[in-house]
């Protein structure tokens, strides 16, 4: 296994972090006959030699060593060596990216004969792994199908038999040219008398291939098949013992849900659907109505991703993840907190759910955590962000105890009027702040956000005694001062016992924050203008941008900052040219100038859209030739912002918003 090993000159390469003359000891300790460091070498591995993907010549040295691992039986837990040889391998692409990606891709191809004799192996997690590893580096599709089919033919393990269907997928993908001999095996598979966690597999790979040859009862049959799988499925997996070592290796297989293949048998179908959206929901108010708590956990896990990515009424399956709140099952609770979070008016059906869990649990209110500051607890935050008015006597209940979480502030917008009793809390709590504590300063930036929200005109006093009294060392000085004028500015002429504050600032870093609230306060133009075209000339991009967002706020009055403007619209940065639009817009009234900077700017950066969508609906009849590009919004089923697999919740919340401001534009409501 190791011959040839003690010849490379390891010292001379290099890892992720630094000489690789540590890397013997890591191929080796793949081969140990103990458990715990079989797991910490194979963490070794994925977190030095392959970091994030990456490869370093060391990592193309091993690939080798790994073979040689991989082929011999006496070696345990080679299903994990197989499947770093198939990551550090990559995919087709890693022929484009060149260099060492593309060579390390040559050198497992070259071994892909390995794979193939490995499918038949022994050990059913060599085989799992060997499945996909043969229809990525064997180029010569016709043996790879035929051994796919033979292997499908023999096999008795049911994962392993999972890993074949996906191979088939797979397989289809790459070779569309030769797909039909798959795609007829997976057709095969996807019905009786197959059992029900193969036929869903089959039909996951066949909506992402051949959706012409799924059932036309899709939902009802894949509910019913995980239904009968669920009653199969044994009450304690039957996994060998792990050893418990603290590396991510152990943390992710920790991690994993309990139900992992039902999870990602699930994952791939809802994935293969897509744009399908009322069949996926209809998957999910089965899955949320099965029996099993399990299912229920995977679906409401599920939920998340097709909430973020897709427009649709999701009010069924909303309140069917509030009614999982009222679950013994901590795991199922805690999942559906989480799905319901920052989903805000979407959440709405489940907030009787919420209400009785918040009620019934006081415990929940606030979350400690062992580093940072406490939060607000996941059930009283999405009562609140639902805008529910009875998350207001719970939320004066936390503001009366010791400790306020740190985004307690966050959720005052969410309550509209109905948090108006909370401000005098919020302002006893600010006026309570000692300024020179560090610890307090995220502590006083949320109670700023409420104050701000609340609209609160006796809070002037608080703010002014923090804004004054910052220590100029004080950590996070600026973000505070920023929000303390950003809370003085809401208040408008209730807060000019601040503007010689606010007129102090106009010379440092906070110049911008201050003119917009002095703007707000008293109007004066002699007083912010000369700062705000001094900041339209600053190397900073960002300010040169939030100087720009004040002077649209100035209208007319800012017509001496025309000059400035003009040239951000042609800025290499999407959004300075989206705010010198949207200013020059409201500074001069007129539209054709920028008209085409917004239309090319909403088409080249989709974030840029609800700032302009607010525009146009400032512009009235003026805006009229930029309404094809909020119909088209509205038509779309994609939301705006997920361009890839990853989105927030504030995407969700900004996308809502946008739907919304496109329909009032259109005359929709």
């Amino acid at each position: 296994m190791f011959t040839g090993i003690d010849e490379v000159d390891w010292a001379a390469l290099r890892h992720a972090y630094g000489s690789a003359e540590d890397v013997p000891g890591m191929l080796r300790g793949l081969a140990s006959a103990d458990p715990a460091e079989r797991e910490i070498a194979l963490d070794g591995m994925y977190g030095a030699v392959h970091h994030q993907g990456d490869v370093y010549d060391s990592t193309l040295a091993c690939v080798p060593f790994l073979f040689a691992l991989a082929g011999r039986e006496e070696v345990p837990d080679r299903g994990g060596i197989v499947e770093l040889l198939v990551s550090i391998g990559g995919d087709e692409g890693a022929e484009l990216l060149g260099g060492s990606y593309a060579m390390a891709h040559t050198a497992v191809r070259a071994n892909a004969g390995v794979f193939a004799r490995l499918a038949g192996d022994p050990d059913a997690g060599v085989r799992r792994a060997a499945a996909g590893a043969v229809v990525r580096f064997l180029d010569e599709p016709a043996r790879v199908l035929g051994l796919l089919r033979e292997r499908i033919t023999v096999e008795r393990d049911d994962g392993v038999l999972l890993a074949l269907t996906e191979s088939l997928g797979l397989f289809a993908r790459r070779h569309p040219g030769q797909a039909a001999g798959a795609l007829d095996l997976l057709t095969t598979q996807s019905a009786p008398p197959y059992g029900p966690g193969l036929r869903i597999a089959a039909l996951g790979q066949l909506a992402a291939c051949a959706p012409d040859r799924l059932p036309a009862d899709l939902v009802d049959t894949v509910v019913r098949l995980l239904r009968d799988r669920s009653e199969r499925r044994p009450v304690t997996p039957d996994e060998p013992d792990r050893p418990d070592t603290n590396t991510l290796v152990g943390r992710l297989r920790r991690l994993r849900p309990s139900d992992e293949e039902g999870s990602q048998l699930l994952r791939t179908l809802h994935t293969a659907l897509g744009s399908r959206v009322e069949d996926r929901i209809g998957l999910l108010c089965g899955q949320l109505t099965s029996p099993d708590p399990v299912d229920r956990c995977n679906a409401v896990w599920m939920s998340t991703k097709l909430f973020g990515e897709w427009r649709a009424d999701y009010s069924g399956p909303v309140a069917l993840i509030g009614a999982q709140l009222g679950t013994d099952d901590d795991r199922l609770r805690e999942a559906a907190v989480s799905a319901l979070t920052g989903l805000l008016d979407i959440a709405r059906p489940a907030a009787d759910d919420v209400h009785a869990l918040v009620t019934s649990r006081p415990d929940l209110w606030v979350q400690q955590w062992a580093h940072g500051l406490p939060s607000l607890g996941g059930p009283l935050k999405v009562l609140a962000q639902t805008g529910d008015p009875r998350a207001v006597p719970v939320l004066a209940e936390v503001l009366a105890g010791p400790v306020v979480p740190h985004d307690m502030g966050q959720v005052i917008s969410c309550l509209g009027r109905a948090a108006a009793p909370l401000a005098p809390a919020f302002r006893r709590r600010l006026e309570e702040v000692p300024l020179e504590s560090p610890e307090s300063h995220s502590f006083a930036l949320t109670l700023l956000l409420a104050l701000r929200e609340l609209r609160d005109r006796e809070c002037v006093p608080g703010v002014l005694r923090l804004l004054l009294g910052l220590p100029e060392e004080a950590r996070m000085r600026d973000v505070l001062v920023r929000h303390a004028a950003g809370t003085l500015g809401a208040l408008g002429g209730a807060a000019r016992e601040a503007i010689p504050a606010l007129r102090g600032l106009l010379e440092g870093e906070s110049a911008v924050p201050a003119a917009d609230a002095l703007w707000s306060v008293e109007a004066d133009v002699h007083a912010v203008l000369p700062v705000l075209l001094r900041e339209l000339t600053s190397g900073d991009a960002y300010r040169r941008r939030a100087a720009a967002d004040v002077l649209a706020r100035l209208g007319p009055a800012a017509r001496p900052s025309l000059a400035g403007l003009r040239p951000m619209t042609e800025s290499g940065a999407v959004w300075e040219r989206t705010s010198a639009a949207c200013a020059i817009w409201r500074i001069t009234g007129v539209p054709d100038p920028v008209l085409p900077v917004l239309r090319s700017v909403w088409a080249e950066h989709p974030y840029t859209r609800l700032t302009i969508a607010e525009c146009v609906a400032a512009m009235g009849p003026t805006g009229t030739p930029l309404h094809d590009l909020l119909r088209a919004e509205l038509a779309s089923p994609r939301r705006h912002q997920v361009p890839s697999d990853t989105y927030g919740t504030q995407d969700l919340v900004d996308d809502e918003r946008l739907l919304r401001v496109c329909r009032a534009v259109l005359g929709g409501g």
